[in-house]
């Protein structure tokens, strides 16, 4: 019997635990957090970020990848195939992010 996990609704109930692992071609697992799910083109895209390897890093790389549907229906995250696509979602992802936290400053302006 096959079971198919919608990934994106997993990740949105489970807050807490917003961390994706993913094997590597060379078959080792590292874990993402989980950003957000962007819409772009009729795909869908995934915003992870990345492991900081270095205490002293600000911030760490945000990894995008293509949600692709395998043959047994279960999601996949694919590498974008052009580097174009992946700075137009990166440029809508960085919209969100502007949006939500100017909704929180309105938020917090309005508490005072």
């Amino acid at each position: 019997m096959a079971h198919d996990h919608n990934h994106g609704e997993d990740m949105l109930e489970e807050l807490e635990s917003n961390i994706v692992e993913l094997t590597d071609e060379d078959g080792e697992t590292i874990e993402f957090e989980y950003l957000t799910t962007i819409e772009h083109k009729n795909e869908s895209y995934v915003i992870l970020l990345a492991p900081q390897e270095e205490e002293n890093e600000e911030e760490g790389e945000v990894v995008i990848l293509k949600i692709q549907t395998d043959e047994n229906g279960e999601d996949t995250y694919v590498s974008c195939e052009s580097e174009e696509i992946e700075q137009e979602v990166f440029e809508l992802f960085m919209e969100q992010m502007d949006e939500e936290e100017d909704e929180a400053f309105y938020e917090n302006e309005s508490r005072e």
